[in-house]
């Protein structure tokens, strides 16, 4: 089950990208929707609100998806936050993962691959959080 009431990050440097996961995440079902255009300006934004997820672009500058998933891993604040990276790059995948990324979603992607991705997510989490 996809907890929607929670706020969402989208993380994307090509901002036609950006739109169009904001607007895939609306259709999901998704209130409250933010983005963030580098990997900093989404670490400034993760520290001053709570989010419950966050979407990101693997290939991003300065800082890339991976490098984000890592400086969140590394922060107690953050670290809980599930990571969705989606890249073009289906070759990324073990790296999404050792970088400590929750899911993985190649492109091109459609609203129903996001909303499964996501709950693949929200399941697992919960299950670890209910293992802890």
């Amino acid at each position: 089950m996809i907890d929607t009431s929670v706020s969402l990050l989208v993380v994307d440097d090509f901002r036609t990208m950006s739109l169009i996961l904001c607007k895939l995440a609306r259709e999901i079902g998704f209130r409250d929707v933010d983005q963030a255009h580098d990997g900093f300006t989404a670490l400034d934004r993760l520290r001053q609100k709570r989010y419950g997820l966050v979407i990101s672009d693997w290939n991003m500058q300065p800082m890339t998806g991976a490098q984000l998933v890592q400086a969140m891993r590394a922060d107690p604040a953050l670290a809980g936050i599930p990571v969705i990276l989606i890249t073009a790059e289906g070759s990324r995948h073990d790296e999404a993962w050792l970088s400590g990324a929750d899911g993985f979603l190649n492109k091109p992607f459609t609203a129903v691959d996001l909303a499964a991705a996501i709950e693949d997510v929200f399941s697992r989490v919960a299950e670890q959080r209910a293992s802890a």
